[in-house]
Order: structure tokens, then C-alpha cells, then sequence
């Protein structure tokens, strides 16, 4: 970072009591052992890939992603199938360092980099490349600690999690939240509101510009990769929400709707806008910009709220591009499937293509403990669509906090959707771990099965729930169907009969041919071939 030289070390601020809740003693989680020197932009300077790729600069973080996207692509090179929808995507067969510096530029892709998180390694958020997923973690003001919450982090991103997003609410955020960021090989997003909050005692009303930025501050030196800012909830939109089934149910928007309403003004995030912009240019702070007035239930899909908010999220993306900020756009909710595409469509057009973040969307309401299900449907959807990143959704949603178990779901279901969009969208590799586990599948490679697939640990346990001997993984059939009713086998024993005839067929040919031949003058006439016994 330093060799650029449009950084410095400063002086990180002092940790206080109110940045963990006023947690004390036992109570207190330990900090992280290592302190680090916080770097921030000189006096005048704009440290984003933004600014760099305006510039015309390759970064190494820019090399880096176009590395990672090209995973498989090379060995492809001239045998590409390029089948499916994109929609309007520009999805290239080979990235290149100046495709990616292109993107970046034009606002269509971001990478979440703060440069307080050296541990990250740089990956990228956009229509044109590999669907992303996020996994939410943080503990709540009832449950969990430190220990459990990287835990989390960790295992979510053993199962393929992008981004990791620390939601902390209650005592110690601070010290949990250095653990985690120093932990982490991925971007860290969080919600500065939800700390801002906690150092007022939990009341809205409370909440001032001034504890905020300084709350921004104090996340953006530990490395904090993304804000989820909820900016875009204005005191006129307020009253759109009052005939909704469920009213506002994003924490940011509902905190920041009670504020607007209790002192009869506009957001401080609204108004302090540019200044927000300011710091995150400072520390390359992506911007989330968050979906305060999202629908919580399909009977409020689309609704004037929503797509009020949506507009202003569209002008505050304009204002954060020209402060040099990397911006995406965070989007619903819960909408059926019949209304998905509108989203699509409306973000792209209003929000000038800025990466679409999406939490599902649920599909239906009807299954309290399957919503990943419900929303991993609409997940699909939208992601073939043109989302460039999903925010997981785990079997725990509206229930309770998820535990480990519940992330794996979560993420796995995420991976399933981010993938199937991929194929839909024609992502050139896309297809290829497909058509490898296809191969191992027809051929009874059962080991080949496990470990192409999300999740060879729940593959291979549930193979071997019927048959767990070691000789089982060579059979020719599963459980399922047996080995008289294996319609692979069968697939099998057809094509070698057919091959059989088809060897017949040609001996015959050829004895034909035999038979047919005629001798010259004085040639003995050649003997009769024999029919095979």
C-alpha cells in the first residue's frame, strides 16, 4: 500500500468503554494481540480502486481478480460453449486486467478492499463476472461470543461464502469485530448504525451525525472492506409504509424512520452524505447503500416505498461516483417470482448498472424454517437476471440467531443458486464442474461424485448411510435403485450390446466384401468366406 505513496500511518483513535457496550471484566471480550497502525489517504488524495481504474491504473488487486475469474478458463480456450441468457450482460471469455480496470470505472463492479485489511484477497462484485454470495454473521445482545462468531466466520467461508457481513449487536462489537476482520481472507462488510446505536443505549432518538462518523472512523481503521449505509430512507417515504402489511423490517430502516419521525428532519445520513463519502475514500470503504423501506412480505413486493427509496439510492450512487467511492446497491426482500425481473430492470436503469446485492428474495412466506428454500429460489432467479452478489438466507430466518449448522445450509444454498444463475446467464466455465461430475456419475467414480460436488461431506455420508463398504464405492449402482434397476447400468449394458452389433454388423460388412471380390483371368476364384459360428 505504502509504495503507492498516497498513503500514511496515523494515529488509530482510542478504543472507549461505549465501543463494546460499556462491557466490563469478565464480561469484556479480550482484544485481538496485535495492534495495527491504521493507514489512511494524505491530505487531498482518493485511495479507491475507483479513482485508480478513472485513472487508467492497473492495481495489483485488479490482476489479482482477473486471475481468480479466469479460474479454468485458459484450459478452455478455443472449445467454449456459450449457451444460456444474460440479459444483457457483457460477460467476456477471457478477463483481462483492463477489462476488470474497465468495469471498475464505469461503476459496474467493485472490490471491496479497505487498505486496513491486508488479510483479504482481493475479489470482485459485478454483472459481468461470477455470481457472488455473502454470509451474515454477529452475535445478538442475548447470544453467542467471540469464539462462536469467528468460528462462524470461518466455516462459512470453508463452504464458499464471498463476503462475510458482521451484523453485532449488544456488548463487545469492537473487540469482536477486530477479531474477525483479522481473521478473515474475505471482504468484511458491517452496519455502522447497528454500534451507533448500541453507544446510546439503544435509542434511536439519540443517535447524532457526530457519534456515527466517529463510529465510521473507528470501523473503517480496522478494516472494514463495506458499509451497509441506509441513506436512502427520507422522511417523506415514511409515510408510504403505513398501509403495508409489515410495515418496515429492516433494522437500519426502521432505526432511521424513527429517528426522521421523532425529529421531524431528514436522515444526518442523508444530509452528511458527501461527508460519509469523504471517509470512505479516505480507507477505500466500499459503500453498501441499504434497502431501509425492502418489502417483509410479498403482499408489499414493488410497492411505492420500496421503489421511492430505490431512486434516491440511484441519486446517492451518483454522488458517492463522483467523490471516487465504490458503490452497490443493496435490494429485497421478498418479492414473487412474477415481479422479480422488475427489480432487475429498475435497479439497472435507475442505479446507472451498479452492482445489485440482493437478500433473496423469499419467493412465498408460507415456510418459517425453509426460507432458505424460499429464498434460494428467488436467488436463482434474480442472479440469472443480472444480481451480482446474494446475501444468504439460512433455515433460521425470522425464527432465531443461526448456529454453524444453519450457516453451511445457508451458504450451500447460496452456492446452488449463484452457480445455476451462472449456467443460465452462459458464464463460459460454468458448465465444466457439471459436466465433470455428469462424467463421474455415468461412470460409477462415486469418489469423483463426492469431491466435485458443494458439499462431499453430505454426499458421501449419505452414500454411505446404505452402503458404507469400502468395495461400495466401485459398484455400479446405489441404493436407490439397486443393481437389477440402475437405469446407468442399463444405460451401460445398452451400449455395449449396441457396440457388440455394431462389431457384428462391420464383420458381416466385411465378409460381404470378401465374397464379392472378383478374380482377374487366370486368377483361382477366392474361397467362399464362413458364416461365424
Amino acid at each position: 500500500m505504502t509504495v503507492r505513496g498516497d498513503v500514511e500511518f496515523h494515529d488509530a483513535r482510542s478504543v472507549r468503554p461505549e465501543d463494546n457496550g460499556f462491557a466490563s471484566g469478565e464480561r469484556l471480550t479480550p482484544e485481538f494481540p496485535v495492534r495495527h497502525r491504521p493507514l489512511k489517504a494524505k491530505t487531498g488524495q482518493a485511495v479507491t480502486q475507483l479513482a485508480y481504474a478513472r485513472a487508467g491504473i492497473i492495481t495489483p488487486e485488479m490482476e489479482f481478480v482477473a486471475i481468480r475469474e479466469n479460474l479454468g478458463r485458459e484450459s478452455l480456450r478455443g472449445g467454449m460453449q456459450r449457451d444460456g441468457n444474460s440479459f444483457g450482460a457483457a460477460i467476456p471469455d477471457f478477463v483481462t486486467p483492463e477489462f476488470v480496470r474497465d468495469e471498475i470505472a464505469r461503476g459496474r463492479a467493485i472490490i471491496p478492499a479497505n487498505i486496513n485489511h491486508p488479510e483479504s484477497e482481493p475479489m470482485i462484485i459485478g454483472r459481468n463476472f461470477l455470481v457472488k454470495i455473502n454470509a451474515n454473521i454477529g452475535n445478538s445482545a442475548v447470544t453467542s461470543s467471540m469464539a462462536e462468531e469467528v468460528e462462524k466466520m470461518v466455516w462459512a467461508i470453508r463452504w464458499g461464502a464471498d463476503t462475510v457481513m458482521d451484523l453485532s449487536t449488544g456488548r463487545n462489537i469492537h473487540n469482536i469485530r477486530e477479531w474477525i476482520v483479522r481473521n478473515s481472507p474475505v471482504p468484511i462488510g458491517t452496519v455502522p448504525l447497528y454500534q451507533a446505536l448500541e453507544k446510546v443505549g439503544g435509542i434511536a432518538e439519540d443517535l447524532t451525525w457526530e457519534i456515527y462518523r466517529d463510529t465510521l472512523i473507528e470501523q473503517a481503521e480496522q478494516g472494514v472492506d463495506y458499509f451497509t449505509i441506509h441513506a436512502g430512507v427520507r422522511l417523506h417515504y415514511i409515510p408510504l409504509t403505513v398501509d403495508r402489511v409489515t410495515g418496515i423490517v429492516s433494522r437500519g430502516g426502521s432505526i432511521m424512520a424513527k429517528w426522521c419521525l421523532h425529529h421531524h428532519r431528514e436522515s444526518f445520513l442523508y444530509e452528511h452524505f458527501e461527508e460519509i463519502c469523504d471517509i470512505c475514500r479516505a480507507y477505500d470503504v466500499s459503500f453498501s447503500l441499504g434497502d431501509g423501506l425492502r418489502p417483509g412480505s410479498i403482499a408489499d413486493a414493488n410497492d411505492a416505498a420500496q421503489f421511492a427509496e430505490l431512486e434516491t439510492l440511484g441519486e446517492l450512487t451518483k454522488v458517492a461516483w463522483a467523490k471516487d467511492c465504490q458503490v452497490m446497491i443493496e435490494g429485497p426482500g421478498h418479492v414473487p417470482m412474477h415481479k422479480i425481473k422488475e427489480n432487475m430492470d429498475r435497479q439497472l436503469e435507475v442505479c446507472g448498472e451498479a452492482p445489485f446485492y440482493t437478500l433473496g428474495p423469499l419467493t412465498t412466506d408460507i415456510a418459517p424454517g425453509y426460507d432458505h428454500i424460499t429464498s434460494g429460489i428467488g436467488a436463482a432467479m434474480i442472479g440469472w437476471y443480472g444480481t451480482a452478489m446474494l446475501c444468504y438466507v439460512t433455515p433460521k430466518e425470522h425464527l432465531g440467531l443461526p448456529d454453524r449448522n444453519d450457516v453451511k445450509t445457508g451458504v450451500i444454498t447460496y452456492k446452488i443458486a449463484a452457480h445455476a444463475a451462472d449456467l443460465a446467464k452462459g458464464h463460459p466455465t460454468a458448465k465444466v464442474r457439471d459436466d465433470a461430475l455428469s462424467r463421474a456419475r455415468f461412470e460409477f467414480r462415486w469418489e469423483d461424485q463426492f469431491n466435485l460436488s458443494l458439499d462431499p461431506e453430505t454426499a458421501r455420508s449419505f452414500h454411505d448411510e446404505t452402503l458404507p463398504k469400502e468395495a461400495h464405492k466401485l459398484a455400479h449402482f446405489c441404493s436407490m435403485c439397486g443393481p437389477k434397476f440402475c437405469s446407468m447400468r442399463i444405460s451401460h449394458d445398452i451400449r455395449a450390446e449396441a457396440q457388440k452389433e455394431g462389431m457384428a454388423a462391420m464383420a458381416a460388412k466385411y465378409r460381404e466384401g470378401g465374397n464379392l471380390y472378383m478374380p482377374v483371368d487366370g486368377e483361382p476364384p477366392m474361397p467362399k468366406m464362413p458364416e461365424p459360428s
